[in-house]
């Protein structure tokens, strides 16, 4: 997934391309989604409650949007089979509203859960973990230490309100990334990052980093699934920007509730919610959001997220449309959970939708980018094979594996700056290229030992 959207960690451009444009007051954000009818309009749903927001047509008070919003985020997790309960799940914090409700709500459905097991007589099944994750990306921004440190104090608080175990908060520096191999650990960051003369691609990069670290803190810390604040929003700027940089074969994978493609899987539970929405319920809750670490989108992502604001202006249900569109795209085999047994804790008559799995689609294996993970399209696997079939130098080989979005977006201008930018990324990503290599050297070597033995018995 090329796009924590609002749910990745600080810095990141997500919360603010799901929102509308970056210099948009709060009391602007908010006017574009409260009705001011005075006393006169009440909920269409309890008849009670004063309405603050129109969804689905329908004017809803705030508890009556706490209860869609949360509706919609407990079916996304349930009837896509996000979380069982022998999980742990990492939760991707970046202090935004986004980020912020899909706190509350998991720690709510986690509540629910241990309450049921206390009145359960037989407490046979356990409940799932909860963890957050903060990737602080300040070595990237120019901000005092004193505002940054003041920012993750705030963070650490609204964390501690709701899981008040300190095993369960995770602040880590992007730069640890970089962690098992040099000290200069900022300074090869900031050497990498400046490398990218495109705004575009330095975005993107990042963002491809900052799930490299929300990876690398689920692998050493034992979690079974990471749960980003990607919410309809984010994604509907996901979309058309990545249509503009020529990714459309690969976004069905990034649109999807589950993706299997990562060592630790993801998972959207409120892919159907809007940023609006999310941002109103933060303000009617009073829940406490972060986001001085946050930097505004620029590139393609800026110019789409100013597009997207401008068609929310028009109708806030055009973001729904264009996420729903998207979703019409045949999605890939890693966009569900297939493994065996891993739906016996679902209901009866949920199991056939996860379970009836084509055999020939399960077992396909997507080749994907050494660096955004996004899988290759048909041209892509043509110019990989012609490269393994000619002698090449491992940079070509590595080149060889970066899809054409990251050719023209990420990688440097001239071929003679390959060697430094490849030498500066992390190892775990130029290591899979080196293991999938090695891999298929092994196998070929025993095709052709096999073949000689065959012909020495022929003789």
């Amino acid at each position: 997934m090329t796009s924590c959207g609002g749910g990745g960690g600080g810095g990141g451009c997500g919360a603010n391309c799901s929102s509308s444009a970056a210099d948009d007051a709060p009391e602007e954000r908010l006017a574009r989604v409260t009705i001011s009818t005075g006393a006169a309009a009440t909920c269409g749903k309890c008849g009670v409650g004063a309405v603050v927001v129109v969804a689905g047509g329908v004017g809803l008070c705030g508890e009556c949007l706490r209860a869609h919003l949360f509706g919609k985020f407990k079916l996304a997790v349930t009837s896509n089979a996000m979380v069982r309960p022998t999980d742990s799940v990492l939760l991707a914090f970046s202090g935004g509203p986004a980020s912020r409700v899909a706190l509350q709500f998991i720690h709510d459905m986690r509540s629910k859960a241990v309450e049921s097991w206390d009145a359960s007589n037989s407490q046979a099944l356990p409940v799932f973990d909860v963890g957050v994750a903060f990737v602080d990306e300040s070595a990237l921004l120019s901000k005092p230490r004193r505002e940054v440190e003041l920012a993750i104090a705030d963070i650490k608080s609204i964390v501690s309100s709701i899981l008040p175990s300190d095993k369960a908060m995770h602040i880590t520096p992007l730069e640890d990334v970089f962690s098992s191999e040099s000290n200069g650990r900022e300074g090869r960051l900031r050497e990498l990052v400046g490398m990218i003369n495109d705004d575009t691609g330095r975005e993107d990069l990042l963002q491809c980093l900052r799930m490299l670290s929300l990876q690398k803190i689920a692998l050493e810390n034992g979690y079974a699934k990471i749960m980003l604040g990607s919410c309809a929003s984010a994604i509907a700027c996901h979309v058309l920007s990545a249509t503009v940089k020529g990714q459309g074969y690969s976004l069905p994978a990034d649109v999807q509730y589950v993706d299997t493609r990562w060592e630790v899987p993801v998972v959207l539970p409120l892919r159907d919610c809007l940023a609006q929405e999310l941002s109103l319920l933060c303000e009617l809750d009073s829940l406490k959001t972060q986001q001085l670490l946050d930097r505004p989108c620029s590139g393609i992502n800026g110019l789409v997220a100013s597009f997207v604001a401008r068609l929310r202006e028009e109708n806030p249900s055009r973001e729904h449309t264009v996420v729903r569109t998207a979703q019409k795209l045949k999605p890939f085999s890693f966009n569900k959970f297939s493994a065996n047994g891993y739906h016996d804790f679902l209901p009866s008559r949920l199991r056939p939708k996860f379970q009836n799995v084509d055999s020939d689609e399960s077992t396909l294996s997507e080749v994907l980018c050494l660096i955004c993970r996004t899988p290759f399209s048909e041209s892509e696997l043509q110019n990989l094979e012609s490269t393994k079939h000619k002698p090449q130098k491992k940079i070509d080989l590595y080149t060889a594996y970066c899809c054409q979005s990251c050719h023209f977006q990420i990688l440097p201008g001239g071929a003679n700056m390959y060697d430094q930018f490849f030498s500066l990324l992390p190892k775990f990503w130029t290591e899979r290229v080196d293991t999938a290599t090695a891999s298929q050297s092994s196998l070929r070597d025993q095709i052709e030992d096999y073949l000689l033995e065959n012909n020495d018995d022929e003789n």
